[in-house]
């Protein structure tokens, strides 16, 4: 019977270290892995490529990270609410690649397929097209994309089973599944770990052949990024 569970997020993070490109799946706040992020910031790996649509805010997420000094390159969308990596950014502290944010899906995607690039037009004409071959299909212009190389993808899930299947919950779907077998090593942390034949086969977002690793986290914050109330009237 195929097992990929592990019995912690201390067992699912060995092989990470210094220098490496690592994915995380998320979008702000919602859909983080927060135990693989703690894990990261206690083991004190350096001089990390960070593959994300963004990093989240100061003091939680990918922003521990940062405040440590741990990320040499953010790989994102966009800054998002999250002042030191402005800060960062702006003092050249920490090279940041910003990628159209469905190129940086397509990338992910194109890794998670085996694809090594693809056409797009999304930023001809642009400083995201800088250097790279640019070609001209049915009277548009499109820009080669490389596909994402990385050595860990850290991802989140609502449910899985010891097979690696996941099933994702509303908005913290967003980049989980298209890290899912993006790279060397996918590590899947789940907030309900069940034995497998226990999920339904139809509700299953993402099959256990993109997962290496699986584990049930701990103490999910899921912490509001942004959030209004009205006071009472």
């Amino acid at each position: 019977m195929i097992n990929k569970k592990v019995n912690n997020v201390e067992e699912a993070l060995l092989g990470v270290s210094n220098n490496m490109t690592l994915m995380l799946g998320g979008f702000g706040l919602c859909g983080i892995p927060e135990n693989a992020i703690s894990e990261l910031v206690r083991l004190e790996v350096k001089n990390l490529t960070c593959i994300s649509n963004n990093a989240g805010i100061d003091n939680f997420g990918l922003g521990l990270l940062l405040q440590n000094k741990q990320i040499k390159k953010m790989i994102s969308s966009y800054v998002g609410e999250n002042d030191e990596f402005e800060r960062q950014m702006l003092s050249g502290e920490l090279e940041v690649e910003l990628t159209p944010q469905g190129t940086l899906a397509e990338k992910c995607r194109a890794a998670q397929a085996g694809f090594p690039a693809f056409y797009t037009p999304a930023g001809y004409g642009t400083e995201v097209a800088q250097g790279k071959e640019v070609r001209e299909f049915y009277g548009k212009m499109y820009v080669l994309e490389p596909a994402f190389k990385a050595d860990f993808a850290f991802v989140k899930a609502w449910k899985g089973d010891e097979a690696g299947n996941l099933i994702f919950k509303g908005t913290a779907r967003n980049f989980n599944p298209l890290m899912c077998g993006a790279a060397t090593i996918t590590v899947a942390e789940v907030e309900e770990l069940v034995p497998l034949g226990e999920l339904d086969p139809n509700q299953i977002h993402t099959p256990g052949i993109f997962v290496q690793r699986i584990f049930q986290g701990k103490k999910f914050e899921k912490r509001i990024e942004q959030r209004t109330v009205r006071e009472r009237s």
